[in-house]
């Protein structure tokens, strides 16, 4: 993969997810491969593998994300539709290749959207799925209190917000603009691999994704200075799976 020209995340953890992601692509399906970008926000990754040279569709039931996500991309082999991935059984269209990057822990229930992308990937395709570790660090000591604090409300939380302000933290990220970004799902690598095979699928490679550099206060320090982002990730691929932040896997249809 020609990283060079794919600028579009600052942070190493999503630059190793995104390489993971076209990598894996580039690996198992054909130059001319068509994939769909579930969830696909703001277009990131959408308009990365559409200058690999793949064609691509994203779709997300944002049209805020959508709308962002046309404006960043004038690629005429990337397309963006505001629409729920369950309509697609409407389609009836078969990809070689669906990316569904850190979508699954904002769904009350992935049930619907996994049979889905059941029927609408080929025989021979791939699903790439990247979440977050439910039991991992980031969500751990910083997703799940922060939820509970603002689900508190009170004095606290306000405070709390007015230092995130002044630190630079804001409740969107790069890859998506969404109104609501709530983690509601915590997966950990055994509820993957259950997922996985009651909706007919195999996980054929599991990766670990970062370690510790989003858990605050190491956030501080890791987001101005690159090589403790790279040390991070390069740690997380030497330690078991239940001590990364987040998953990087590919799911084929299970025979």
């Amino acid at each position: 993969m020609k990283t060079e020209n794919i600028k579009v995340y600052r942070r190493v953890a999503d630059q190793k997810r995104l390489e993971f992601i076209i990598n894996n692509i580039e690996k198992y399906i054909p130059e001319d491969g068509t994939i769909l970008d579930v969830g696909c926000g703001n277009g990131v990754i959408s308009s990365a593998l559409g200058e690999v040279g793949f064609q691509v569709r994203g779709i997300d039931v944002s049209e805020k994300t959508i709308e962002t996500a046309r404006l960043q991309c004038e690629l005429p082999n990337v397309q963006f539709d505001c629409v729920s991935a369950e309509a697609l059984k409407l389609e009836q269209k078969k990809y070689d290749a669906i990316v569904c990057s850190e979508v699954l822990e904002h769904l009350d229930d992935p049930s619907p959207l996994l049979a889905s992308l059941y029927e609408a990937l080929s025989e021979d395709g791939i699903l790439i799925v990247t979440v977050p570790n439910g039991n991992g660090p980031r969500e751990a000591f910083v997703t799940r209190p922060v939820l509970r604090l603002r689900n508190n409300g009170g004095w606290l939380w306000k405070q709390i917000l007015r230092v995130k302000q002044k630190l630079g933290y804001s409740g969107t990220t790069v890859q998506s603009d969404a109104d609501n970004l709530d983690h509601v799902q915590f997966f950990s690598k055994n509820d993957l691999e259950q997922l996985s095979k009651t909706h007919q699928f195999e996980i054929t490679d599991f990766k670990n994704s970062n370690f510790l550099e989003e858990v605050f206060p190491i956030s501080i320090v890791s987001r101005k200075l690159m090589i403790v982002q790279k040390i991070d990730c390069f740690v997380a691929d030497l330690l078991p799976h239940f001590c990364t932040s987040g998953f990087l896997t590919v799911w084929k249809k299970g025979h």
